[in-house]
């Protein structure tokens, strides 16, 4: 014991008289020599699995509930679930609370919260309604612990049903007397009035690639350059680029704080890309993404089954926890 106290007199005075470095102080200038390049070769890269709480549901009349997907979370090892605000059956603080207690008893994050907006619109009572229903749902994120919400800038409605929008790309034609300018414009305008709010209470906003003006990388950076907030950020959707789609994940991918992965086992419901999950994995890991990778399931197989299906790819392609 006495060998061991005079062991550590001796550490403590070297490190105090400066003929001894500290691990801490070692380890940082170890890293100052180090490439960024040398430094992801020496840190392994893995990505952190979650489960879109939609994956269970597809907007069928009776809905799963969301208690049902935290426990198939906590089943299949998987520790985040990314819920969709039109799942969740209310949100009265009761029953808030209570989701909030199965997760932690379940041992799973709820990392994002995926809400529904449009500020595609000319009527500014219109786009007015959606930004106060934005605040409502950044409050609701805040109350929930979930650090992140998804935002759709929203699309003009010239097309119709979504088959008919699939039909046409996700492109549509701008209503009579307007521009795509006048949509960006709004877009913009919108998210603007809405990021003090976000910055308040901690919440990132993370604007999907989602049809209209933001079907594609160009356009989902044109809305965040013309904001430059660091609580703006990308959620990237890997089934929503129908064209080029590696390059335009490639352009987005320094931006993106949370993903959405799209898996069609059985068949797609709307359409059915092949897409390579080990060149994606490759994307993300030259810009050291580590976040999460939330399933999207959007096929006609048996979701328990399908979901699992999922899990297991992605973890052999990003390595995931």
């Amino acid at each position: 014991m006495n060998k061991r106290r005079d062991f550590l007199k001796k550490l403590a005075a070297g490190v105090a008289a400066g003929t001894l470095i500290p691990l801490s102080v070692a380890a940082e200038r170890g890293r100052a020599y180090r490439s960024d390049a040398e430094e992801r070769e020496i840190t392994p890269f893995h990505v952190k699995l979650g489960i879109s709480s939609y994956s269970y549901w597809h907007f069928y009349p009776e809905r799963t509930p969301l208690r049902h997907v935290i426990e198939e979370a906590s089943r299949l090892g998987v520790g985040g679930v990314d819920v969709l605000h039109r799942q969740m059956e209310s949100e009265e603080p009761k029953y808030i609370h209570a989701l909030k207690r199965h997760a932690l008893i379940h041992g799973v994050h709820l990392n994002c919260l995926s809400t529904h907006q449009d500020f595609v619109n000319p009527d500014p009572a219109e786009r007015q309604k959606s930004i106060d229903d934005t605040i409502r749902f950044i409050r609701l994120a805040h109350d929930m612990g979930i650090p992140c919400i998804r935002i759709s800038a929203g699309r003009w409605g010239t097309t119709g049903s979504f088959a008919e929008l699939m039909d046409l790309r996700g492109i549509e034609p701008p209503i009579e007397g307007y521009t795509e300018d006048d949509a960006f414009g709004w877009c913009i305008d919108a998210i603007s009035q809405i990021i003090p709010v976000a910055e308040e209470h901690g919440v990132m906003l993370g604007l999907e690639n989602h049809w209209g003006m933001t079907r594609t990388a160009e356009g989902v950076l044109r809305i965040m350059n013309a904001i430059e907030s660091p609580w703006l950020k990308v959620l990237l959707d890997t089934g929503n680029f129908l064209e080029d789609t590696y390059e335009q994940i490639e352009t987005l991918a320094p931006h993106t704080v949370f993903i959405q992965a799209k898996t069609y086992y059985g068949g797609g419901r709307f359409y059915t890309l092949d897409i390579d999950y080990n060149r994606i994995a490759g994307i993300l890991r030259d810009v050291d993404y580590r976040g999460y990778i939330s399933i999207e399931f959007e096929g006609h197989a048996p979701n328990a089954e399908a979901v699992a299906q999922s899990i297991d790819m992605l973890r052999g392609a990003f390595g995931g926890v």
